[in-house]
């Protein structure tokens, strides 16, 4: 068994976790950190057994790693050889005896370790891929096997942040046996946790396509190593690596700052459509590449020359002008809320970059460098409007984050500047933070769904391994939507078809939700290919919005049915929808409810989260007809589920049947009419014991939607 694979072994034998181990002779990180030893993964000798392991791996510099070619009918590799010529083969099956193509590599000169041994960097690209397994072979190698998905339905890939692998040492880079002791255990310990983020992440999606690091692979720049010795990083790089699933999966990196100075980077990742535009001259440029019906532009943004972000961004579409999604990644949060988030480096680089997002209609900003999860609201139009330079405000950015002597861990910020200060430095400053706040940009959306939106999704990433996390800033900015940070490793599941775009994020260490289900849906406007709702009709813009967000679709394809009654299990189904779908699991309570049936997820979601109690003697009646006093205890329920206020109440006196709404409704009701999201079906009547139409669930959904978001 190869010592990849051993180390797989153990990691699925602890069902690994999160975290970062804390070198003993190094001090607690205040940042917050997790160490792999205290994690569940690492429980009953599994950690100890991996440490083991990694004496055996940590001197390896030949790992190859795989990267999206320039379409998915391409996979790139790269690696390092001790011999300047070897063989590099593609076959259909794992005896190589079904050959796809075989080439002959010429390595060019590398890096040479400390023993004097010279490697040399091999790049190959096996091209004319179509769906299915494939086998890759590098001199007498043993095959691996890699898979190339079916994207022509849609596809979906991991997104993650800041692997930095040895971030958790904190002993500074000196040239002696304590540094290269503690640097070892450390990224030990990181690529532990960052094996168990992606044995998590591909367990979750197992038909991943690719994943995408938002930068910062490993922690020792050039710069701070020892006797400024770029080799020193390699070491990190071998835990980068070590995780059997990258010798399979490819992964599209982002270059980070702690990535930037060192050539080492060129040589271990093979990225497509490399451009010289973007490059700070050591670790190349922005590179794009298209998967299925989406373009995605890499930006290396450690070169701070913005125009020649635009020209390569403006290429990069002309390149690629069919392709329906456009998502650019980049490594600096520039609408994030963590430390980093509110530095005028960052604002000021926010404000050159966001007009060419714009004016190029990019989708989706994916980032890192924040080392917390934040995800934005729909943003359009943020506009610098105060000067200041990348330098000003340090001491009081510093000031206001400052945990005081003796920091413990912590994941958000104190905020030491008060308000009502009176110091015109912290005042500046205040002032400052007010006008990055870029409360004008917000967009609003419909919930957790962005339908045909104007405006830019902005999605920072958390540490993908523990090696390091930093403090969300105490005062959530108003372009955040959300936010989160437990000091636990996340990762993000990303699912893109013809019609939308969804993103949903996990903790590693119990695979919880951190955040809901965000989906940005694009349509024609306003089209709808139902015959039988006019566009005059007073539920039209109901049905379209119930059609473009996909909670409920038409009878056939070309009839909506409005005054057709919604039976339960129906309306159950679509709260369901419109709540992201969420896993779910246990047994079924309701006796009428088989799991072959439609909409058994969602009435077992229902049940399960105190939603639908049904309707007596184990049942649920799910084709019997939603009453509108049902449909309004449903919601009500959702609501609260979702932690919304529901304790508004309307007087329902002006209603002549208003005694007809069941005592167990009439909560519910009340809020309902109070909410706007139930009206009478005249200017006197409420009718709750009538049957709901679809129609009427349209235009329900559509007010509740507004009233919860």
């Amino acid at each position: 068994m190869s010592v990849k694979k051993q180390i797989a072994a153990l990691a699925m034998t602890g069902v690994m976790a999160a975290g970062c181990a804390v070198p003993s002779l190094a001090a607690a990180a205040p940042d917050g950190h997790t160490d792999a030893a205290d994690t569940a993964a690492g429980a009953n000798g599994v950690y100890e057994q991996w440490q083991e392991q990694w004496e055996t791996i940590k001197n390896d510099w030949t790992q190859v790693s795989l990267s999206p070619g320039a379409d998915d009918t391409q996979m790139n590799f790269a690696w390092y050889s001790k011999v300047r010529s070897v063989v590099f083969r593609v076959a259909a099956d794992e005896a190589m005896t079904q050959s796809v193509q075989e080439v002959d590599i010429e390595g060019t000169e590398g890096p040479a370790d400390k023993a004097g041994t010279q490697y040399y960097v091999c790049k190959a690209t096996a091209s004319d891929l179509t769906p299915g397994t494939y086998y890759y072979q590098i001199g007498d190698a043993e095959p691996v096997a890699f898979d190339v998905q079916d994207s022509s339905d849609g596809f979906s890939f991991i997104y993650v942040g800041d692997p930095q692998i040895g971030s958790s040492n904190e002993l500074k880079g000196t040239d002696t046996e304590e540094f290269y002791a503690v640097q070892s255990a450390s990224v030990c310990n990181d690529s532990f946790n960052w094996n168990n983020t992606l044995e998590k992440a591909l367990a979750r999606d197992t038909d991943a396509s690719f994943i995408l690091s938002a930068g910062d692979q490993i922690q020792t720049t050039k710069k701070k190593a020892p006797n400024k010795d770029a080799t020193n990083s390699e070491i990190e790089y071998a835990g980068y690596l070590c995780p059997e699933a990258l010798d399979s999966i490819p992964v599209a990196t982002t270059v980070g700052n702690h990535d930037a100075d060192n050539a080492n980077y060129t040589y271990h990742f093979n990225t497509a459509n490399t451009s010289e535009l973007g490059s700070n001259g050591i670790v190349g440029g922005d590179y794009y590449y298209t998967y299925g019906n989406a373009l995605f532009i890499m930006l290396n943004t450690q070169d701070t020359n913005v125009a020649e972000h635009k020209q390569f961004i403006e290429q990069a579409v002309a390149a690629c002008s069919d392709a329906k999604w456009r998502i650019v990644t980049l490594h600096q949060d520039i609408y994030g809320s963590a430390e980093h988030s509110n530095e005028p480096e960052i604002t000021n680089l926010r404000y050159q970059l966001v007009p060419y997002f714009e004016e190029y209609d990019i989708d989706v900003v994916l980032t890192g460098h924040d080392h917390a999860y934040s995800r934005s609201e729909i943003l359009q139009g943020g506009v610098k409007t105060t000067q200041y330079t990348d330098d000003e405000f340090d001491e009081m950015l510093e000031k206001d984050m400052d945990a005081g002597e003796n920091p413990e861990t912590r994941t958000v910020a104190p905020g030491n500047i008060i308000p009502t200060t009176t110091d015109p430095a912290e005042q500046a400053y205040l002032a400052y933070l007010d006008a990055v706040m870029d409360t004008d940009a917000v967009q609003e959306t419909e919930g957790n769904t962005a339908v045909n939106p104007e405006g830019i999704l902005y999605m920072t990433a958390n540490s993908s391994s523990g090696s390091k996390y930093y403090d969300l800033v105490p005062r959530m900015q108003t372009y955040i939507a959300n936010r989160w940070q437990e000091d636990v490793p996340t990762y993000s599941v990303i699912d893109i078809d013809d019609d939308s775009f969804t993103i949903n994020t996990y903790r590693t260490d119990n695979d919880e939700a951190i955040d809901d289900t965000f989906t940005i849906v694009k349509t024609d406007e306003d089209v709808i290919p139902f015959t039988d709702v006019s566009e005059d009709a007073w539920y039209y813009d109901a049905v379209v919005n119930a059609y473009q967000n996909k909670l409920f679709s038409g009878m056939s394809e070309t009839t909506f049915g409005p005054d057709i009654t919604m039976s339960r299990g129906m309306f159950v189904q679509v709260l369901y929808s419109m709540s992201g779908k969420p896993e779910v699991s246990g047994e079924m309570k309701f006796s009428d409810v088989k799991s072959d049936d439609w909409y058994y997820d969602a009435v077992r979601w229902a049940e399960q989260n105190g939603i639908a109690a049904g309707t007596g003697d184990g049942k649920f009646s799910p084709n019997a007809s939603v009453t509108r006093e049902q449909a309004a205890a449903l919601m009500k329920k959702v609501a609260e589920n979702m932690g919304k206020d529901t304790s508004a109440r309307a007087d329902l006196g002006k209603y002549t049947d208003a005694n007809r709404v069941s005592d167990w409704a009439k909560d519910a009701v009340s809020w309902a009419a109070a909410s706007g999201i139930m009206t009478g079906t005249s200017t006197t009547t409420l009718s709750p014991r009538s049957n709901a139409t679809r129609a009427q669930v349209a235009q329900i959904m559509m007010r509740f939607c507004e009233a919860v978001k």
